[in-house]
């Protein structure tokens, strides 16, 4: 069997190394003033990193007791649910509007997990609830955001051709629909590609995780095809239901 130390081995040499680039990746961003608005992405990245750092130390000494407690299971799944929605609503916007992206996260990733449950592919009771779970949440949390943003952005710039169409007749809802629709839609391209390239470009993680974890190759694979299929639903009735939400105005960002 393959054991995960084969992979990266877990030292001081490591911890430099991850420093190292962590310091770098924030210093390219400083230096190429990659930024938005006013905001560089350099101070974002460092302190991404090190919440990271602690994030991931805090799961791994708590996941051995959660897994054994269903309650504190499924606690950690809302949790997660929770931060991530925290996360894309800020992301999105910065009034009061933002505790609408629990909407299209809850409505892309909760079926599939249900789906999921009910069908017995994934115990309730085992530790494979967090990873799958935390994958679909994820996936759900960036279609979220880049719907969005995007969205709001685009009725922003092109916020005459609105009232444009709106003066031919067409209602608010479609005319936002219209014009933010085709940006929205660029969210879902990044879990295309991902998918389209999957073996050949890339090696995604759950088939990484499932050889490194000792399962054979085709299982790994088969794996792996499932996450990347209901990322694709989840993703899809992310960005529908956020650009939905933006179209009828209950997604917003302040005027000025």
């Amino acid at each position: 069997m393959i054991v995960a130390s084969t992979l990266l081995p877990v030292n001081r040499t490591l911890g430099i190394v991850l420093a190292a680039l962590l310091v770098a990746a924030a210093g390219v961003a400083a230096y190429a003033r990659l930024a938005e608005e006013r905001e560089s992405y350099a101070r974002p990245m460092l302190t991404a990193g090190l919440r990271a750092a602690v994030q991931l130390g805090a799961v791994a000494l708590l996941i051995g007791w959660v897994v054994r407690h269903q309650a504190a299971l499924l606690g950690f799944v809302i949790l997660m649910y929770a931060v991530a929605v925290r996360t894309a609503g800020r992301r999105i916007t910065s009034d009061r509007t933002w505790w609408w992206a629990a909407v299209p996260m809850a409505a892309g990733a909760f079926p599939v997990v249900a789906l999921l449950v009910l069908t017995g592919l994934l115990p309730l009771d085992g530790i494979a609830l967090i990873p799958v779970a935390g994958i679909l949440i994820g996936g759900a949390l960036s279609s979220t955001v880049l719907a969005g943003r995007r969205a709001l952005d685009e009725l922003r710039v092109r916020h005459g051709e609105v009232e444009a169409a709106m003066a031919l007749g067409l209602l608010d809802r479609e005319a936002r629909l219209e014009i933010a629709r085709p940006a929205a839609s660029t969210a879902l391209v990044p879990g295309i590609d991902q998918t389209r390239t999957a073996g050949l470009v890339t090696l995604p993680g759950a088939f990484v995780g499932m050889l490194l974890g000792g399962a054979s190759p085709l299982t790994a694979g088969v794996v792996q095809l499932f996450v990347l299929v209901a990322l694709q639903m989840v993703q899809a009735v992310s960005v529908a239901v956020v650009l939905e939400l933006v179209a009828r105005g209950r997604i917003t960002r302040p005027v000025g």
